[in-house]
Protein backbone atom coordinates (compact mmCIF):
# COMPACT_ATOMS: atom_id res chain seq x y z
CA UNK A 1 0.00 0.00 0.00
CA UNK A 2 1.22 3.52 0.66
CA UNK A 3 4.94 4.14 1.01
CA UNK A 4 4.64 7.08 3.41
CA UNK A 5 6.93 6.44 6.39
CA UNK A 6 5.02 8.59 8.85
CA UNK A 7 6.07 6.79 12.01
CA UNK A 8 9.74 7.16 11.17
CA UNK A 9 9.37 10.94 11.19
CA UNK A 10 7.23 11.02 14.33
CA UNK A 11 9.65 8.76 16.20
CA UNK A 12 12.49 11.24 15.71
CA UNK A 13 10.52 14.15 17.17
CA UNK A 14 8.26 12.48 19.72
CA UNK A 15 10.50 13.30 22.69
CA UNK A 16 10.83 16.92 21.65
CA UNK A 17 7.08 17.20 21.17
CA UNK A 18 6.42 15.76 24.62
CA UNK A 19 8.79 18.34 26.14
CA UNK A 20 6.95 21.16 24.35
CA UNK A 21 3.40 20.10 25.09
CA UNK A 22 2.29 23.57 26.17
CA UNK A 23 3.64 25.04 22.95
CA UNK A 24 1.88 22.33 20.95
CA UNK A 25 -1.41 23.07 22.67
CA UNK A 26 -1.00 26.79 21.91
CA UNK A 27 -0.53 26.03 18.23
CA UNK A 28 -3.52 23.69 18.13
CA UNK A 29 -5.64 26.31 19.91
CA UNK A 30 -4.72 28.87 17.27
CA UNK A 31 -5.65 26.40 14.54
CA UNK A 32 -8.95 25.74 16.31
CA UNK A 33 -9.78 29.45 16.49
CA UNK A 34 -9.15 29.83 12.75
CA UNK A 35 -11.25 26.72 12.02
CA UNK A 36 -14.20 28.13 14.00
CA UNK A 37 -14.01 31.48 12.22
CA UNK A 38 -13.49 30.02 8.76
CA UNK A 39 -16.20 27.42 9.23
CA UNK A 40 -18.63 29.82 10.88
CA UNK A 41 -19.57 27.35 13.61
CA UNK A 42 -18.32 25.97 16.92
CA UNK A 43 -20.15 22.69 16.30
CA UNK A 44 -17.83 20.06 14.78
CA UNK A 45 -20.88 18.32 13.32
CA UNK A 46 -21.42 21.37 11.13
CA UNK A 47 -17.77 22.35 10.66
CA UNK A 48 -15.57 19.65 9.15
CA UNK A 49 -12.38 21.69 9.56
CA UNK A 50 -13.06 22.15 13.27
CA UNK A 51 -13.81 18.44 13.61
CA UNK A 52 -10.41 17.66 12.07
CA UNK A 53 -8.61 20.02 14.47
CA UNK A 54 -10.44 18.52 17.46
CA UNK A 55 -9.31 15.05 16.34
CA UNK A 56 -5.75 16.39 16.18
CA UNK A 57 -6.11 17.94 19.64
CA UNK A 58 -7.39 14.73 21.19
CA UNK A 59 -4.58 12.70 19.62
CA UNK A 60 -2.15 15.18 21.20
CA UNK A 61 -3.86 14.62 24.59
CA UNK A 62 -5.16 18.15 24.79
CA UNK A 63 -7.66 18.23 27.69
CA UNK A 64 -11.34 18.51 26.79
CA UNK A 65 -11.64 21.62 28.98
CA UNK A 66 -8.95 23.32 26.88
CA UNK A 67 -10.78 22.41 23.70
CA UNK A 68 -14.08 23.73 25.04
CA UNK A 69 -12.54 26.99 26.28
CA UNK A 70 -10.79 27.58 22.96
CA UNK A 71 -14.00 27.13 20.97
CA UNK A 72 -15.89 29.42 23.34
CA UNK A 73 -13.14 32.02 22.99
CA UNK A 74 -13.35 31.85 19.21
CA UNK A 75 -17.11 32.28 19.34
CA UNK A 76 -16.98 35.17 21.81
CA UNK A 77 -17.98 38.56 20.49
CA UNK A 78 -15.00 40.10 22.25
CA UNK A 79 -12.42 37.87 20.61
CA UNK A 80 -9.64 39.95 19.08
CA UNK A 81 -7.65 37.07 17.61
CA UNK A 82 -7.22 37.76 13.92
CA UNK A 83 -5.08 35.02 12.42
CA UNK A 84 -4.75 34.17 8.76
CA UNK A 85 -3.57 30.92 7.22
CA UNK A 86 -0.52 31.18 4.95
CA UNK A 87 1.42 28.43 3.18
CA UNK A 88 5.05 28.83 2.16
CA UNK A 89 6.93 26.52 -0.18
CA UNK A 90 10.62 26.11 -0.74
CA UNK A 91 13.67 23.90 -0.76
CA UNK A 92 15.93 22.66 1.98
CA UNK A 93 19.52 21.46 1.58
CA UNK A 94 20.13 19.50 -1.64
CA UNK A 95 16.66 20.26 -2.94
CA UNK A 96 14.50 18.75 -0.17
CA UNK A 97 10.92 19.86 -0.85
CA UNK A 98 9.44 21.78 2.11
CA UNK A 99 5.93 23.10 2.78
CA UNK A 100 5.41 25.39 5.78
CA UNK A 101 1.87 25.80 7.09
CA UNK A 102 1.57 28.96 9.21
CA UNK A 103 -1.12 30.93 11.02
CA UNK A 104 -0.20 34.49 11.82
CA UNK A 105 -1.49 37.88 12.86
CA UNK A 106 1.49 39.57 11.18
CA UNK A 107 2.16 38.41 7.63
CA UNK A 108 5.37 40.46 7.22
CA UNK A 109 6.94 39.10 10.42
CA UNK A 110 6.20 35.49 9.57
CA UNK A 111 7.35 35.76 5.96
CA UNK A 112 10.63 37.33 7.07
CA UNK A 113 11.29 34.63 9.67
CA UNK A 114 10.42 31.76 7.32
CA UNK A 115 12.69 33.18 4.61
CA UNK A 116 15.50 33.57 7.16
CA UNK A 117 15.29 29.91 8.21
CA UNK A 118 15.44 28.73 4.62
CA UNK A 119 18.41 30.98 3.78
CA UNK A 120 20.35 30.27 6.97
CA UNK A 121 20.36 26.51 6.57
CA UNK A 122 21.16 26.04 2.91
CA UNK A 123 17.73 26.28 1.36
CA UNK A 124 15.59 28.91 -0.30
CA UNK A 125 12.01 30.11 -0.19
CA UNK A 126 10.23 29.45 -3.49
CA UNK A 127 7.10 30.54 -5.28
CA UNK A 128 3.63 29.21 -4.45
CA UNK A 129 3.21 25.81 -6.11
CA UNK A 130 6.91 25.11 -6.58
CA UNK A 131 6.82 21.89 -4.53
CA UNK A 132 3.19 21.27 -3.52
CA UNK A 133 2.53 19.48 -6.83
CA UNK A 134 4.68 16.61 -5.52
CA UNK A 135 2.56 16.13 -2.37
CA UNK A 136 -0.94 14.70 -1.84
CA UNK A 137 -3.31 16.03 0.82
CA UNK A 138 -4.52 13.16 2.99
CA UNK A 139 -5.88 12.43 6.42
CA UNK A 140 -3.17 10.63 8.41
CA UNK A 141 -3.79 8.77 11.67
CA UNK A 142 -0.99 7.03 13.55
CA UNK A 143 -1.86 4.24 16.00
CA UNK A 144 0.64 3.41 18.74
CA UNK A 145 1.96 -0.15 18.62
CA UNK A 146 5.21 0.31 20.54
CA UNK A 147 4.08 -1.55 23.64
CA UNK A 148 0.73 -2.99 22.63
CA UNK A 149 1.79 -5.62 20.05
CA UNK A 150 -1.54 -5.23 18.30
CA UNK A 151 -2.82 -7.71 15.74
CA UNK A 152 -2.11 -6.18 12.34
CA UNK A 153 -5.06 -7.81 10.56
CA UNK A 154 -7.48 -6.72 13.27
CA UNK A 155 -6.25 -3.12 13.21
CA UNK A 156 -6.44 -3.03 9.43
CA UNK A 157 -10.00 -4.37 9.39
CA UNK A 158 -11.06 -1.89 12.09
CA UNK A 159 -9.51 0.96 10.12
CA UNK A 160 -11.16 -0.02 6.85
CA UNK A 161 -14.52 -0.50 8.53
CA UNK A 162 -14.17 2.98 10.05
CA UNK A 163 -13.74 4.43 6.56
CA UNK A 164 -9.98 4.41 6.01
CA UNK A 165 -8.65 4.48 2.45
CA UNK A 166 -5.27 2.90 3.10
CA UNK A 167 -3.26 1.20 5.84
CA UNK A 168 0.44 0.74 6.49
CA UNK A 169 2.11 -1.25 9.30
CA UNK A 170 5.42 0.19 10.49
CA UNK A 171 6.41 -1.95 13.45
CA UNK A 172 6.08 0.47 16.34
CA UNK A 173 2.98 2.04 14.80
CA UNK A 174 0.26 1.64 12.22
CA UNK A 175 -0.43 4.48 9.80
CA UNK A 176 -3.98 4.90 8.56
CA UNK A 177 -4.82 7.09 5.56
CA UNK A 178 -8.17 8.69 4.88
CA UNK A 179 -9.71 11.25 2.59
CA UNK A 180 -8.97 14.68 4.15
CA UNK A 181 -12.60 15.27 5.14
CA UNK A 182 -12.86 11.85 6.83
CA UNK A 183 -9.93 12.08 9.23
CA UNK A 184 -12.09 13.22 12.17
CA UNK A 185 -14.71 10.49 11.88
CA UNK A 186 -12.16 7.72 11.35
CA UNK A 187 -10.02 8.99 14.25
CA UNK A 188 -13.03 9.09 16.54
CA UNK A 189 -13.94 5.50 15.70
CA UNK A 190 -10.39 4.21 16.17
CA UNK A 191 -9.71 6.18 19.37
CA UNK A 192 -12.41 4.14 21.14
CA UNK A 193 -10.14 1.10 20.88
CA UNK A 194 -6.60 2.30 20.17
CA UNK A 195 -4.11 4.92 21.38
CA UNK A 196 -3.61 7.48 18.63
CA UNK A 197 -0.26 9.25 18.32
CA UNK A 198 -1.54 11.77 15.80
CA UNK A 199 -4.58 12.48 13.64
CA UNK A 200 -4.64 15.32 11.15
CA UNK A 201 -4.66 16.41 7.54
CA UNK A 202 -1.18 16.24 6.05
CA UNK A 203 0.68 16.89 2.85
CA UNK A 204 2.13 13.48 2.03
CA UNK A 205 5.13 13.35 -0.34
CA UNK A 206 4.78 11.27 -3.47
CA UNK A 207 8.49 10.42 -3.35
CA UNK A 208 11.28 10.75 -0.77
CA UNK A 209 14.94 11.65 -0.86
CA UNK A 210 17.80 10.97 1.54
CA UNK A 211 20.67 13.29 2.34
CA UNK A 212 24.21 11.92 2.14
CA UNK A 213 26.19 14.94 3.36
CA UNK A 214 26.57 15.31 7.12
CA UNK A 215 26.38 19.10 6.71
CA UNK A 216 23.12 18.80 4.77
CA UNK A 217 21.65 16.49 7.41
CA UNK A 218 22.61 18.84 10.24
CA UNK A 219 21.31 21.91 8.41
CA UNK A 220 18.05 20.19 7.52
CA UNK A 221 17.44 19.18 11.13
CA UNK A 222 18.36 22.65 12.41
CA UNK A 223 15.95 24.24 9.94
CA UNK A 224 13.14 21.93 11.04
CA UNK A 225 13.92 22.73 14.69
CA UNK A 226 13.68 26.46 13.98
CA UNK A 227 10.31 26.00 12.29
CA UNK A 228 9.11 23.88 15.20
CA UNK A 229 10.09 26.58 17.70
CA UNK A 230 8.32 29.35 15.77
CA UNK A 231 4.90 30.05 17.29
CA UNK A 232 3.43 31.03 13.90
CA UNK A 233 4.36 27.75 12.22
CA UNK A 234 1.70 25.06 12.60
CA UNK A 235 3.11 22.25 10.48
CA UNK A 236 6.06 21.51 8.22
CA UNK A 237 5.82 18.86 5.54
CA UNK A 238 8.91 17.66 3.66
CA UNK A 239 10.15 14.74 1.59
CA UNK A 240 13.37 14.10 3.51
CA UNK A 241 13.53 10.56 4.81
CA UNK A 242 16.38 10.14 7.30
CA UNK A 243 18.29 6.91 7.01
CA UNK A 244 17.89 4.40 9.85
Amino acid sequence: MSGHSKWHNIQKTKGAQDAKRAQAFTKIAREMIVAVKEGGSGDPNNNSRLAAVIAKAKAANMPNDNIKRTIEKALGSGSTDNYERITYEGYGPSGVAVIVDAMTDNRNRTASEVRHYFDKYGGNLGATGCVSWSFDRKGVIVIDNEDEELDEDEVMMDALEAGAADFEPEGAAFTVYTEPDNVASVAEALSAKYHLLSAQEEMVPQTYITLTSEDDIKNMQKMLDMFDDNEDVQNVWHNWEPED
